[in-house]
């Protein structure tokens, strides 16, 4: 085991009180799997008292289902000792006097002592880990639990100290061990912050040797100086006190007894930094001075990730309310339109029962094929959303001449134009590309029709297109009312329309689908628009293979 300069310089007494102190369990058995030693941590975990537990075998505190495969792994571990997690990816199971049980981390280590060899458990309950992901307030509210928790540990292991000076010796037998091995980051310091001790799990987190910070750094090396203004100032506000120097600080609550679990952030040697919950307990003299200050952190770079994953799984709940919300509320009012149309043509159609009203029927019977034209475009456009979310839309390409494709589907286009509405075509460059014929389709079908709908009547669209240099470019350009610069910005999101789009029939979801078949095809989309003049619609299409 490694031997570290200043472990001579360090009072007996911090390490008892390290043992007793720790926020993990700990035990300690002999090689016959007998408990020798079992901190007060672990004996409130388990619900045991000492005498309970101390010279039974360590299988009292395994499930009766897992016993025998515990006692060959024991005998297993005894021939070939090391320091290593246990379990090797099986799930390890404690059980309580009560008899439940429990999920439990445990570390395994061991030393020798006037020839015997003993075994150190470092237990962890880690049935948080097992339990799915509570909200963000049941989540503190568990915090706040630990913190209570924890002081009462503290508490009870420094009321254990004053009353226990007969078992320093058990306690100065495996220091070392404990040191070397503890899952958590244990510092000491004098009562200026100079750091007096460096467990070896503070070095590797750290990335600092113990040479290198021992007796040479104050524990501030470690810390953000924002973090520590922002403590200055909520101290401020709690105890309405100045305080002007750093580390105290960080140790201000522990002066006034306050056992406090806190968030802090830590910097590496590489100047990378982790989140940590850090616990500070002074460490005073049979006087009640301070003498020093004991750190325990415990790095929570996975839960803070979990917290995160939570938090944004909330917001795209959110997200999909108001979505869904925006949903019905738009469909409501593009429905209300054509089903109205439908339902007072069929009932004026059952009115003209003559031959000489078949003019008429034949009115009202176009009124309810626009009608039902226009609600299984509207549907058609929450599928594709659906679709696109889903990540369910292929793109298959094909060779197209862009010169036929444009002109067949002007032709299709020439029934959706408003009264003496006209559009002109251009091509320029290569007649060949390669391309989703059917997503561009689309594309140019929604962008002539979005025209079409704002611009007036006699108006002219340009459906311009050009092949170049590995690029395909699609213009559709109109003289209708213009998009105002404000409004350019949130085109191509979902459900929105123009502030002067009025009473102009849409859903606010074209734009938004043209945009996400652009990206399909590795393509972009630009607008070009001013108020009262006309919008011209650009997308590019990238890296195309011809």
């Amino acid at each position: 085991m490694p031997v570290y300069s200043n472990i001579n310089n360090i009072s007996s007494r911090h390490f008892e009180a390290i043992f007793f102190y720790a926020t993990m369990g700990i035990i300690i058995t002999d090689a016959a799997g007998q408990i020798s030693a079992i901190n007060p941590y672990a004996l409130n975990e388990l619900g045991y008292e000492e005498k309970e537990l101390i010279g039974k075998r360590i299988e009292i505190l395994v499930p009766l289902r897992l016993r025998n495969k515990h006692s060959r792994f024991h005998q297993k571990y005894i021939t070939q000792p090391d320091t290593r997690l246990m379990g090797n990816g099986r799930e390890i199971f404690a059980v309580r006097k009560d008899g439940t049980e429990f999920p439990a981390e445990i570390n395994l280590s061991n030393y020798k002592k006037n020839g015997k060899q003993f075994i150190i458990a470092f237990i962890n309950n880690i049935s948080s880990r097992k339990r799915s992901e509570a909200a963000i307030e049941n989540l503190h509210a568990e915090l706040e639990a630990k913190v209570a928790q924890r002081t009462k540990d503290l508490n009870f292991t420094l009321e254990q100290l004053r009353k226990s000076a007969a078992s320093l010796e058990n306690a100065q037998s495996f220091q070392q061990a404990l040191f070397d091995n503890a899952g958590a980051m244990i510092i000491a310091t004098d009562a200026k912050g100079i750091i007096k001790f460096f467990n070896p799990e503070a070095s590797r987190s750290t990335g600092y040797p113990v040479a290198a910070v021992v007796n040479k750094h104050s524990v501030l090396l470690f810390h953000d100086k924002n973090e520590i203004n922002t403590k200055r100032e909520k101290l401020l506000k709690e105890f309405g006190q100045v305080i002007d120097d750093d580390f105290n600080v960080l140790v201000e609550k522990s002066k006034r007894n306050i056992h406090a679990e806190e968030r802090y952030t830590f910097i590496r040697k590489d100047k990378t930094v982790f989140p940590v919950l850090l616990t500070i307990t002074s460490i005073r003299n049979s006087a009640g001075l301070i003498t020093g200050f004991m750190g325990i952190a415990i790095d929570i770079t996975e839960q803070k990730k979990a917290e995160e994953h939570l938090l944004e799984n909330l917001k795209k709940e959110k997200e999909l309310g108001e979505l869904k919300s925006r949903f019905v509320t738009m469909a409501s009012h593009e429905f209300r339109t054509p089903l109205s149309t439908v339902l007072s043509s069929a009932y004026l159609l059952e009115k003209y029962t003559m031959t000489r009203d078949q003019p008429k029927r034949e009115k009202h019977l176009q009124r309810i094929i626009g009608a039902v034209s226009t609600l299984t475009d509207i549907l058609n456009d929450f599928l594709s959303v659906g679709k696109i979310e889903e990540g369910k839309i292929l793109v298959r390409p094909v060779h197209i001449n862009i010169r036929q494709f444009i002109t067949v589907v002007a032709n299709e286009l020439k029934n959706i134009l408003k009264n003496d509405q006209a559009f002109y075509t251009k091509h320029k460059g290569a007649a060949e590309i390669f391309m989703d014929a059917s997503l561009l389709k689309h594309i140019v079908m929604n962008l002539v029709s979005n025209a079409s709908k704002f611009s007036p009547e006699g108006s002219s669209i340009e459906i311009n297109t050009t092949v170049r240099q590995g690029q395909f470019i699609l213009s559709v350009k109109d003289k209708g009312i213009g998009i105002s610069n404000e409004d350019q910005k949130h085109l191509m999101e979902r459900f929105f329309r123009g502030a002067n789009a009025g009473s102009i029939q849409g859903t606010g979801l074209g734009l938004h689908i043209v945009s996400k078949y652009a990206e399909l095809m590795n393509g972009s989309v630009a607008c070009k628009s001013e108020l009262g003049t006309g919008t011209e619609f650009i997308v590019t299409f990238h890296q195309l293979k011809m």
